[in-house]
Order: structure tokens, then sequence, then C-alpha cells
């Protein structure tokens, strides 16, 4: 695939989500009684992903720090 089809797959995409997730968060969606807002969905995700990020990093610094301490 050459650089432009990309570059234009990747637009068309993000546009694709971004109206997919304002409509959702927007409009009432609902699936059997399920509400599909996708902007919450995306939202705890984002949290999540923050959350564990901190302690990834935080076992990292603690590991570095007792391998210091050895030396």
């Amino acid at each position: 695939m050459n650089k432009w089809s990309e570059l234009i797959l990747g637009l068309a995409l993000l546009v694709a989500v971004i109206v997919l997730v304002w409509t959702s968060s927007a409009y009432s969606w609902t699936l059997f009684g399920k509400d599909l807002n996708f902007l919450h969905s995306a939202w705890i995700v984002l949290k999540g992903a923050v959350f564990w990020f901190v302690v990834f990093v935080a076992f990292l610094l603690i590991v570095l720090g007792i391998n210091d301490i050895r030396e």
C-alpha cells in the first residue's frame, strides 16, 4: 500500500470513529437494554491504562532502587 492510500485510509477511519463516538454519546443507543455509549467506554479504558502505566512505572522504580542498593 502506498503512503497516500495509507494516509487517506487512516484519516477516514479516524473520522469514522469520531463520528461513531459522538453519535453514540449524543443519542440514546441501546441494545437488549444495554447502553452503547462508546465515549464512556473509551474514557474508562483510558483511565485504566493510566492506572496500569503508573503501577508499572512504580514497580520499575522499586526494582531499579533494589538493584542500586545491591551494588
